[in-house]
């Protein structure tokens, strides 16, 4: 009952003031600070967050999340600056010691690393230190004001370059094989089904490249049951199948594993490549 009311609030308010819901969902409400967004708004997000959700518009619903990393991506990196420090070192780096093992025994030369979603350039600057026989480092985020604070902050690193664009169009632009590309914590997951699909199969047909994401699943998402994506949690982001979805887009698994996170939440640890047939390594849940 709660619930209703709350949307039919929300509807009211978006009714009496278009342009104020038009502006909210233009410059993204993904992420609420309560500090700094009133209570009309929260009002306001919920119903135009259940719309797009009742009728399954879903790139609608991407282009909300787009919209918050573009606009307010650099305040979320800023609110969150210690997240290296206290989650990723602790949670995550085992995946790069994996990544470190394959790659000994490679005969491939990979040459450039992508991270897709950088934030505040933490983790490639680390993960420039951990691969010295890598010569390039690129970190892409949406959010202009962070590239241009991250191009300040590690300018005297010549293996990083930081860039402003969207992931799709700069992998159908610049990208090519022997690239590894990386994501951490969250990122894949603003991406529909379908368009994480075709991002992946856009890079399986560059040449021989590895995937490591590290992405959330919605704890109530059965992937056994529903193989497909769907919206979970606070932020209505996407949980996918990433298991069925590499696969289709021609990746083997070389490592799959998971941790539990939050009540909402898990993260998925997956190392993809296209180019080997050897068994997935998996550590359970």
């Amino acid at each position: 009952m709660k619930g209703k009311l709350i949307y039919l609030i929300g509807d009211l308010l978006i009714l009496l003031m278009p342009k104020k819901a038009k502006k909210l969902a233009k410059t993204g409400m993904t992420i609420t600070d309560r500090n700094k967004i009133t209570l009309i708004e929260l009002f306001m997000r919920k119903s135009l967050l259940k719309k797009v959700e009742d009728k399954s518009d879903y790139n609608t619903l991407s282009e909300f999340h787009k919209a918050y990393w573009k606009n307010k991506g650099d305040d979320f990196f800023t609110a969150t600056d210690d997240s290296f420090e206290k989650n990723f070192l602790p949670e995550c780096s085992f995946m790069f010691e994996l990544l470190k093992n394959k790659l000994s025994i490679e005969e491939e030369d990979f040459n450039t690393l992508v991270e897709i979603g950088t934030g505040n350039g933490k983790v490639l600057n680390y993960l420039s230190e951990q691969f010295p026989q890598i010569d390039r480092f690129v970190g892409i985020d949406l959010s202009e004001n962070q590239i241009i604070r991250n191009q300040k902050t590690y300018s005297k690193n010549q293996r990083l370059e930081f860039v402003a664009y969207d992931a799709f169009d700069w992998v159908n632009t610049y990208a090519n094989k022997n690239m590894i590309f990386v994501t951490s914590r969250g990122v894949l997951e603003y991406f529909t089904e379908s368009k994480l699909l075709d991002f992946l199969q856009q890079i399986n047909r560059l040449g021989n490249t590895i995937f490591v994401a590290i992405e959330p699943n919605g704890v109530n998402h059965d992937l056994n049951a529903n193989t497909g994506s769907e919206p979970y949690g606070y932020e209505r982001s996407f949980s996918h199948n990433y298991k069925v979805l590499f696969k289709k887009a021609g990746f083997n698994l070389w490592h799959s594993s998971t941790k539990d996170s939050t009540l909402d939440h898990y993260f998925s640890y997956m190392g993809a490549d296209n180019y080997s047939k050897k068994a997935v390594m998996v550590a359970l849940r």
